[in-house]
């Protein structure tokens, strides 16, 4: 399997490794079939992500997705994370071969719940429109 320089390197050299005690969200999501775990974490302060953290258990390029990702929300906005999609963290990275796009998908999900997690710690929304806000399907 041919991966990108880029892969290879956020593999090798993986960005924002950790978790945050205080957190302000953490989404943990899995892929049952290939056994990837991505949990990341958030630090929300005035609508923006001051810091993400990341810990993953699994291949080459779930831990290259969950690393890119960090980098490419980490100072923005909280809809601005939310608008980040698979395709995006895929064409960062230099893209990935097709039987590991699924690693990509984890890392929007992961975003996407750690945020949902955020907004449920708040206790402004109601389920629904948490669901609805972060594009969780259920």
């Amino acid at each position: 399997m041919d991966y990108s320089e880029r892969v290879v390197d956020h593999y090798t050299n993986p960005r924002n490794v950790g978790k945050i005690d205080d957190a302000s969200g953490v989404g943990q999501v899995g892929n049952p079939v290939c056994g990837d775990i991505m949990k990341m974490y958030v630090k929300i302060e005035d609508n923006i992500i001051t810091d993400v953290k990341f810990k993953t258990f699994g291949c080459g390029a779930a831990i290259a997705s969950s690393s890119i990702s960090t980098e490419m929300i980490k100072g923005k906005t909280v809809e601005e994370a939310l608008a980040l999609k698979n395709s995006d963290v895929v064409d960062a990275l230099g893209g990935l071969p097709p039987v590991k796009l699924h690693c990509s998908v984890l890392a929007e999900e992961a975003i996407r719940g750690a945020i949902a997690d955020f907004y449920r710690k708040e206790g402004k929304l109601t389920e629904d429109e948490i669901r609805e806000k972060c594009h969780i399907k259920e």
